[in-house]
Formats: C-alpha cells, sequence, structure tokens
C-alpha cells in the first residue's frame, strides 16, 4: 500500500477584469453620416476636423504669393505660385535684391515664416526691417558654396516654410556648379511641400527646373544737379522681362523705380514713386520697393 499523499485544493482565481471602453474614433463617421442625413441641404456645409484640414491646406496651395510689387504680380499671373521654382535673373542694380526684400516683407508681415539662402552675403537686417521685413519670422542662413547654398534651400523647403528664397549674389558666383539635376529635385521639393521657391542668380541658372523666369535689367539712373554742382543720386529704374513660365506668354514687360529717398527716409509703400509699365495687357502704374541704393 502506497504511502502518497494526495491534496485538493483549489485556489480561488481573481474575477475577470472590467472591459475597457472601445474608443469611439470609429464611430465618428456615421454620427456625422447620421446628422448629415437629418440636416437635408445644410449637410453640404458640414465638415469633420479632418476634411476642413485637407480643404485649407488645398486652399492655401492654389493662393499665390504676393510681392506687393503690382508688375511681377501682373507679369507672373497674380504672385509667385506655391510649390513652384520662379528665378529672378540679372544684376543687382536692376532691382533684382530689392524685389526679393519686398517679397520677403510681404510674407513676414502676413504671418507667414520665410527663410533666405544668402550666398552672395548681401543681406542687410537694418534696412530690410526698415523695409517691412518682420526679423523674428526670418531663417537667415549664409552658406559659402553653391553646393552647400541648394542643399539648405532644399532642408528648408522640406521644414515646411512657405518662402524659401536662395540669393547667389553677384558674379561669379562663388563655388562650383552645380549639376541641372539637383535644381530638378530642388523643384520637386517645392512642389511636394508647396513652398513658394525663389532663386535670385546673375544669370539663367535654374534651366528647365523653373516654373517662371523673370529678367531684370537697370533702365536708367537719376541724378539731383547739373553743370558743375555736385550731382547726387536720387535713384534708378529697372525693367523686368518675362523670359519663361509655364502658363503664361513670355515677354511681358514691367517697369519699377528704387528711390534714394525711400531707402533714407524710410518712406510707406504707398508713397513710393512708380514707373509706367508695358505688359501685354497695356500700361498700369507700379509702386517701387525700398531701395538700398
Amino acid at each position: 500500500m502506497s504511502n502518497a499523499l494526495s491534496f485538493n485544493y483549489q485556489i480561488p482565481l481573481s474575477p475577470e477584469p472590467p472591459a475597457l471602453p472601445l474608443p469611439e474614433t470609429a464611430a465618428v463617421p456615421s454620427r456625422l453620416k447620421s446628422i448629415r442625413d437629418n440636416l437635408g441641404a445644410a449637410a453640404f456645409h458640414l465638415s469633420s476636423a479632418a476634411e476642413l484640414s485637407r480643404s485649407l491646406e488645398k486652399t492655401r496651395r492654389t493662393e499665390p504669393v504676393l510681392t506687393t510689387l503690382t508688375g511681377i504680380d501682373q507679369l507672373l499671373g497674380g504672385g509667385l505660385s506655391r510649390g513652384k521654382l520662379t528665378e529672378i535673373a540679372g544684376n543687382r542694380s536692376g532691382g533684382r535684391f530689392s524685389a526679393i526684400i519686398a517679397t520677403v516683407a510681404a510674407v513676414t508681415s502676413s504671418g507667414e515664416a520665410a527663410a533666405l539662402v544668402d550666398l552672395g552675403d548681401h543681406f542687410d537686417p537694418q534696412l530690410a526691417e526698415a523695409a517691412g521685413v518682420e526679423l523674428p519670422r526670418l531663417l537667415w542662413v549664409r552658406p559659402q558654396r553653391l553646393k552647400d547654398a541648394v542643399a539648405c534651400a532644399e532642408m528648408l523647403i522640406h521644414t515646411g516654410f512657405q518662402l524659401v528664397v536662395l540669393d547667389l549674389g553677384m558674379h561669379p558666383v562663388r563655388g562650383a556648379r552645380v549639376p541641372e539635376a539637383a535644381w530638378v529635385r530642388l523643384a520637386r521639393a517645392a512642389e511636394g511641400s508647396g513652398t513658394a521657391l525663389i532663386v535670385s542668380s546673375p544669370y539663367p541658372i535654374s534651366r528647365t527646373a523653373s516654373d517662371a523666369v523673370l529678367s531684370a535689367k537697370r533702365a536708367h539712373i537719376f541724378w539731383q544737379g547739373s553743370g558743375q554742382t555736385p550731382r547726387i543720386l536720387t535713384g534708378t529704374s529697372s525693367l523686368l522681362t518675362l523670359e519663361k513660365h509655364r502658363h503664361r506668354r513670355p515677354g511681358g514687360i514691367a517697369g519699377m523705380r528704387l528711390l534714394t529717398s525711400d531707402a533714407i527716409g524710410n518712406a510707406p509703400a504707398s508713397s513710393r514713386s512708380a514707373v509706367p509699365a508695358v505688359q501685354e495687357s497695356g500700361s498700369s502704374p507700379l509702386p517701387a520697393p525700398v531701395s538700398s541704393v
């Protein structure tokens, strides 16, 4: 007979934990559909948060970025296209950099952020602030080579800036040339992020990657004084020509006058002088940006 002992214990188990409530996100679409069915015709004006966000993003991408320079905005069909590369080529005496400062001032004063990649290292924060640029909303990058400048512009586009300006300074451009594929990649990055991209160069450089190209040329220099009296520079005028546009006929011309009195006296935009613009649709007065001549 075995001496083994048997034990019969019953170990009580803990009660089942209460069922956790399921998230109600899955029920939101059905509730929204039910509300829309009950509202009838008014349901067309009812949107969910996701639908509203997509609608606002679509609207923002279709709205151009105004430069506040009537001539440039008209040449480009209403302003800078978001998600596109716009190039302004020509000498700085043609008002190229003044147009950039005016655009940056318009964007930052409206509450959006902008970035300036300044390869030429010609940006003056004090003059820019006097021209209306909100410096806290501007990121100023100062690379040393063209390759680094293009890489910086691409990185800034991916970070979500609404306006990115790549200024290459004066001729000759510092650093070796970059392949055309670099400009194509830059343009595609702008298209993917919905960023308005400006490339400012002393000569056309973006080639087929650009959506529009403007050339800036100095037309006249204005002096005060004659004879033996000292002559004082009072301003310059420049001509902007639409050399290329994917959706508009090229060849349009706009005039712009830059006055030293505006730069020295910080005159408001409403008092800036202008010259007539010769365009495809006729002529119209154009306000000039604050100049640093």
